[in-house]
């Protein structure tokens, strides 16, 4: 909802993400080197694993702050609300032991969702886009968090000789040049020199993936879902593979095969049917995603109308995404009143009041957009998209220190969340809080993978503090963990 002009963006460029990419693949090539470089355990040590969990959290938490500042994100509150929501909703069930995930919402069409080392889990927009209900997109993410809680990635590692965290780098950059995707020259003639090395580096085993195939089908049956939807969505897959000339990239990381189709639907027969398919809450972020990829609102409009009259009016998502075509498209009164259905069948739907609120704002009702969003919070005062609204709101609306107030709240819940940071430096900003703009850019920057603008950020700070005892502590220990950061990463 909010504006993101401005507060000063220093993105990977082009050359900048080349050096990283062919870094890490020279880094392959490399001979091993000795076990005390990363004092590692022997491989003939059957008692350790070659790489600790810690080691897997460090060098995925390091790898995603590189991953955002290469790929566009998607700064969507209730997307990404989603998302965490449903995918912790999955590891209750799981055998997942770390718990301690980080998402990264990607804004491309193509499908695509993986698990890195550390409880990275990344989804591509097209996910939505492919995946017809939430007990598919559910079986993506069982089977991805399958693939984190059986660690294989480190476990590939123990198969490769002495490859080790070289190794793990190579996959991992193979996973930010799939994201990257294409637009650069440069890039693409690094990724189809490198192809076939860095592929056949992040390709799980045949093994793997039937491991991650039953795990994710137990858990998508003990989390309440129809586990018929996993090879439903394979199927799906194999089809794409087949009319398609340039597979999804989720197809070359994880082949389907006729096999791999009747082993799932085998196994899915033999659980508990009968569980969830779908919900209006899934299909309203597909009427999301499926209006930030069309050409224009009115085609949207178009397309959402279509599957209102096929219905005869009663498809609350199809008239969710039509109200916020037709707000895109600056056609209110028409919005008012395809919106009305809605919100009267569904006043505490979060996503339907926010969608009433966005079209207060643009008709210029700043006070009605407020009090919408102050109802819904005095029953979940805690929710993510709602208290960033209200924020938003109250920035439109020019009152900074209350907007300084809701941010901060909402910044100490999400402090790895670099969108919260971004639109935190700006109300900071405007409220006059210029330390407060400093350490806020810092922790975005951090996120964001841009050490360097980081600790001329928490520089700035630190200058500003003055005598502050209690200040200038917090700075220095975010200027700390700022260095252990830079070490990790430059040991990639």
């Amino acid at each position: 909802m909010h504006s993101t002009n401005a507060l000063p963006i220093k993105r990977l460029n082009a050359a900048v993400l080349r050096g990283l990419m062919l870094a890490l693949v020279v880094s392959v090539a490399a001979p091993p080197l000795a076990h005390a470089d990363y004092n590692l355990p022997s491989l003939g040590d059957t008692s350790s694993s070659i790489m600790s969990a810690r080691q897997e959290h460090q060098l995925g938490r390091a790898w995603l702050s590189m991953l955002r500042g290469a790929v566009p994100t998607m700064d969507d509150p209730l997307l990404k609300d989603f998302i965490e929501g449903h995918v912790y909703s999955l590891v209750e069930t799981s055998q997942l032991a770390d718990r301690r995930l980080a998402f990264v919402l990607i804004d491309s069409p193509e499908l695509n969702a993986f698990a890195a080392p550390g409880g990275v889990v990344g989804v591509n927009g097209g996910l939505f886009l492919n995946a017809y209900t939430e007990a598919e997109f559910a079986s993506v993410m069982a089977h991805e968090l399958a693939h984190l809680s059986q660690r294989h990635f480190a476990r590939n590692l123990e198969q490769q000789e002495r490859m080790r965290i070289p190794m793990m780098t190579a996959m991992l950059a193979g996973v930010i040049l799939a994201a990257a995707g294409g637009g650069d020259a440069g890039i693409a003639a690094l990724a189809s020199t490198q192809a076939a090395a860095i592929q056949e580096q992040r390709r799980f085993s045949r093994q793997n993936e039937q491991e991650a195939d039953r795990i994710g089908l137990i858990n998508l049956e003990r989390a309440g879902y129809d586990p018929e939807a996993m090879p439903d969505m394979f199927e799906r897959l194999a089809q794409m593979g087949r009319f398609n000339r340039t597979p999804p990239e989720f197809l070359l990381t994880h082949p389907v095969t006729q096999s791999r189709i009747s082993d799932s639907r085998n196994r899915a027969e033999q659980l508990k049917n009968g569980g969830q398919r779908d919900s209006v809450e899934y299909q309203m972020m597909r009427a999301r995603v499926q209006l930030r990829h069309e050409q224009s609102p009115g085609l949207a409009a178009q397309r959402f109308r279509i599957l209102l009259d096929e219905h005869e009016g009663d498809h609350a998502a199809a008239r969710y995404g039509l109200a916020l075509a037709l707000t895109l498209g600056g056609q209110h009164d028409e919005a008012v009143g395809v919106l009305e259905p809605l919100l009267a069948a569904q006043q505490g739907n979060v996503a339907v009041n926010l969608a009433a609120a966005e079209l207060d704002i643009n008709r210029g009702d700043l006070d009605q957009a407020l009090a919408r969003v102050d109802r819904l919070l005095q029953v979940n005062p805690d929710n993510y998209p709602l208290q960033e609204a209200k924020a938003d709101i109250l920035l439109r609306a020019r009152r900074y220190a209350d907007a300084e107030q809701v941010i901060n709240r909402l910044a100490s819940q999400r402090d790895s969340d670099p969108d919260v940071w971004y639109l935190a430096a700006e109300i900071r900003g405007l409220a006059g809080n210029i330390i407060g703009v400093h350490t806020a850019r810092a922790e975005y920057f951090m996120l964001a993978g841009d050490l360097d603008q980081a600790a001329e950020q928490l520089d700035l700070a630190a200058m500003r503090a003055g005598d502050d005892y209690v200040r200038r502590a917090r700075i220095q220990a975010r200027q700390e963990y700022l260095i252990e950061q830079r070490a990790i990463i430059e040991n990639l």
